[in-house]
């Protein structure tokens, strides 16, 4: 249960801290300085929480990333399950702590498609949470990154915002797509489940590619 107590938590300051960066200072194209300060507050986030609850649960706050685990084998399906729910609890009400100071109007963070385009969107996401997931994978694989992994995944993640907030404000996360959508609805809940399938398929391929790249390395 600690486990995803420490889930729920991170995932509710994700979103907070994350989404509510996002919603106050505006990512339309004109603000370049908005897309730099959203995607540090993502990555920055990630690193507080993985120095803070990493020790405790691993610090997913992620599906995709608990998918990543799953299927390369470092986590049961039972705890697959309990973190996952506990990381969408935690988004639901890091964005319900939000809505008092920013308001339901300033989108809470969500995110949508690109130019209205389901494939290049799904894409887009695949690509995005691949890449991100893989560095979270290679950066705990072993005991002895556990100094650094934190900073790595953090800054992993604040890269793949900085390219991925012009196309579809990135979500490589599905849980923080949908916390922020609950109470935003309209278009943004009508393609949620892009940015549910689409991490999850990139979270799920980066296992199996980290896998196949590893495979009898413990021979040599």
């Amino acid at each position: 249960m600690k486990k995803y107590v420490a889930e729920f938590i991170g995932t509710l300051a994700l979103v907070f801290f994350g989404c509510g960066t996002a919603a106050a200072v505006g990512c339309d194209a004109e603000s370049g300085a908005g897309y730099l300060i959203t995607a540090l507050a993502f990555g920055l986030t990630i690193v507080a929480m993985a120095y803070s609850i990493g020790n405790v649960s691993g610090c997913h706050v992620n599906p995709a990333v608990s998918i990543g685990m799953l299927v390369s084998g470092r986590m049961s399906v039972k705890d697959f399950i309990g973190y996952v729910v506990a990381q969408c609890l935690g988004a639901i009400v890091g964005a319900a702590l939000l809505i008092p100071m920013v308001g339901v109007k300033s989108g809470l963070g969500t995110n949508g498609l690109y130019n209205g385009q389901i494939g290049v969107s799904i894409l887009i996401e695949c690509v995005l949470t691949f890449m991100f997931v893989l560095a979270v994978l290679g950066a705990t694989d072993k005991a002895e990154n556990g100094a650094v992994a934190g900073l790595v995944i953090g800054l992993s993640l604040t890269l793949v915002h900085l390219i991925g907030i012009h196309f579809t404000g990135t979500s490589v996360n599905p849980a923080r797509s949908l916390g922020p959508v609950l109470f935003v609805g309209g278009d943004a809940l009508s393609c949620l489940w892009v940015f549910i399938v689409a991490p999850l398929i990139g979270g799920a391929l980066a296992a199996l590619c980290y896998r196949f790249l590893t495979s009898g390395a413990e021979e040599k």
